[in-house]
């Protein structure tokens, strides 16, 4: 079988996953916390963002947690990191620090020359004390949650135990290597536009997914498998 085959009945898969849970959402939808699994994998699209066909919403980032052994971290945890704050002192804002999918996605805002300035001197490194820059920080942190939540996205639950060799970790790595770009005949590239080509890692830019880990690694087809039974073990058409 062809990689342009496997990322075929990876789509078809992803599309069944939706009907089940009756997807995508977003992550300022109220009901994806109630909804998510405790553990699971991630699929996020991105608006604007399709497969070559030009209908099909192209996955942009694949993501997992727990996968460390006594990890005791939840899907929801994830997602809300990377979601970040709707209230409290600073809302809208979010913790780039603690989610690299909001670290890439600032610094592409930044290098796209959309982001305020002063944001750039501190993003990558330690919590600024000036208060200048702090509130820098805080409006990009605000436009990267509005682009973060502009995302809709797919989960498939994934319930075995935390661990380097979970199932999680085997479905999130083969996914990422198979819908990367890198070092390969480009399949569904993104679009002119994309965000994600403002990015500063080359694995981004270049895989077409805003992933670094595995972008550059070889997939087992049998993944699909796998994936497949986990869709079909996912709860069907939650009540809403």
């Amino acid at each position: 079988m062809s990689r342009r085959s496997d990322l075929d009945r990876l789509y078809r898969i992803l599309e069944d996953l939706a009907h089940r849970i009756g997807g995508p959402y977003r992550l300022d939808d109220p009901r994806v916390r109630r909804l998510v699994p405790a553990r699971g994998v991630y699929f996020f699209f991105e608006p604007g963002e399709f497969r070559e066909d030009g209908r099909t919403p192209r996955v942009v980032r694949v993501g997992t947690h727990a996968v460390s052994t006594g990890s005791r971290t939840t899907l929801w945890q994830r997602l809300a990191a990377h979601r970040g704050r709707l209230g409290g002192r600073h809302p809208g804002g979010g913790n780039h620090r603690g989610s690299i999918f909001r670290l890439h996605v600032g610094r592409a805002l930044i290098n796209r020359g959309l982001a305020p300035a002063a944001a750039a001197l501190s993003w990558e490194q330690q919590r600024p004390t000036d208060p200048a820059l702090r509130e820098a920080e805080y409006r990009l942190e605000q436009m990267v949650s509005q682009h973060i939540r502009s995302m809709p996205f797919l989960w498939v639950a994934v319930a075995d135990p935390p661990g380097p060799q979970s199932h999680r970790k085997v479905i999130e790595a083969n996914a990422v290597a198979l819908l990367s770009n890198l070092g390969k005949e480009p399949i569904d590239p993104p679009s002119p536009n994309w965000l994600g080509r403002w990015a500063s890692r080359p694995a981004i830019r270049e895989s077409g997914l805003w992933n670094v880990d595995h972008v550059d690694e070889p997939y087992s087809p049998e993944f699909l498998d796998l994936l497949e039974q986990y869709v079909r073990n996912t709860p069907a058409h939650p009540v809403v």
